[in-house]
């Protein structure tokens, strides 16, 4: 068994027992806020933005999880201490936080303790994310629009993060067919771009930053971060309506997210871009990340695809103890 722990509604449970009920609004609705913080050198990064954002996301869906936003930095805290030590000191790791109004109502009577929200926190190693990431940021990633649309700030706005996401994973599929390797661009109703299913979306020209306006888009963290490195180094950033048309034109362009930071794309809508490698934006972009989180992240994940086979086989053997 996993030696991991999860947070769960105030208190430390085996991975492998960390349970939601069937009767949850995340399962009936997709009505759960969620939360993912990645750590460099073993310390949670932006940790606050995260958790700022996660408030302001249970705050539109109308939830109270029963926990002030310091009592979850605390309890966050704490799970991520009681789970770094089952790993070596340089496994990095993924801290995420889900929050839902837990079951409902009318199924009150299988709770004789009440309906109360659901809360988790849980860890993950970053080695089996990261080393899918390797590769990619020596080739560079392949760019598509799919026709599945974004959803529009009139529905239900993006700017809160939540498990309501059905269509990024048709956008994942579309993707796929397209391409078996490209990542999914959405479109809003408009036609514009807005994001991928997880990532933001920068394009550059004349050495100038042009990222999707904020109405249709995640605002990420990692987006933010680019923009105040951006600044730093004295490249002006643009939010503004971008088409198939700007991408195209485009000298670079390259994807923001928390887990992997900063990619390159070589290709948009099957067209090379720039010089089909990475270009010098990105590349001062790119080394302003790794100083500002001490952490040379690209060697990291290729330092963990060495290591891939040997630590699945390890969680397999413990899974089967």
């Amino acid at each position: 068994m996993s030696k991991r722990v999860v947070y769960l509604n105030g208190k430390f449970v085996a991975e492998v027992d960390a349970r939601v009920s069937i009767f949850d609004s995340a399962m009936t609705f997709g009505d759960m806020a969620f939360e993912m913080t990645r750590t460099f050198g073993g310390q949670p990064f932006r940790l606050r933005d995260h958790l700022d954002r996660l408030y302001a996301s249970l705050r539109l869906l109308e939830i109270d999880c029963g926990l002030t936003i310091e009592e979850m930095e605390v309890a966050t805290q704490e799970t991520f201490e009681r789970n770094r030590t089952t790993e070596a000191d340089d496994v990095d790791w993924h801290i995420m936080h889900n929050a839902s109004r837990g079951p409902l109502s009318f199924y009150r009577s299988v709770f004789p303790d009440g309906c109360r929200p659901t809360v988790t926190i849980n860890c993950w190693p970053l080695i089996t994310n990261q080393s899918a990431a390797a590769e990619r940021y020596d080739k560079g990633v392949d760019l598509a629009i799919v026709p599945q649309l974004a959803v529009p700030a009139h529905l239900i706005d993006p700017k809160a993060k939540t498990r309501s996401r059905v269509h990024y994973q048709i956008a994942n599929f579309q993707a796929a067919r397209i391409n078996g390797g490209a990542w999914p661009c959405l479109l809003d109703p408009d036609g514009f771009l807005t994001e991928g299913t997880g990532w933001n979306i920068f394009l550059v020209k004349n050495n100038t930053l042009y990222s999707p306006e904020p109405r249709n888009i995640l605002c990420g963290v990692s987006r933010s971060v680019t923009i105040e490195l951006a600044a730093e180094l004295g490249i002006p950033t643009v939010e503004t309506n971008l088409g198939r048309y700007e991408g195209l034109q485009a000298d670079e362009i390259f994807c923001t997210s928390t887990t992997n930071c900063i990619h390159w794309a070589r290709s948009f809508e099957g067209q090379t871009i720039g010089a089909g490698k990475p270009g010098p934006v990105y590349q001062q972009l790119l080394e302003a990340w790794i100083q500002l989180v001490g952490i040379d992240f690209v060697a990291q994940a290729k330092s963990y695809v060495a290591r891939l086979e040997d630590w699945e086989q390890q969680q397999r053997n413990e899974g089967s103890s």
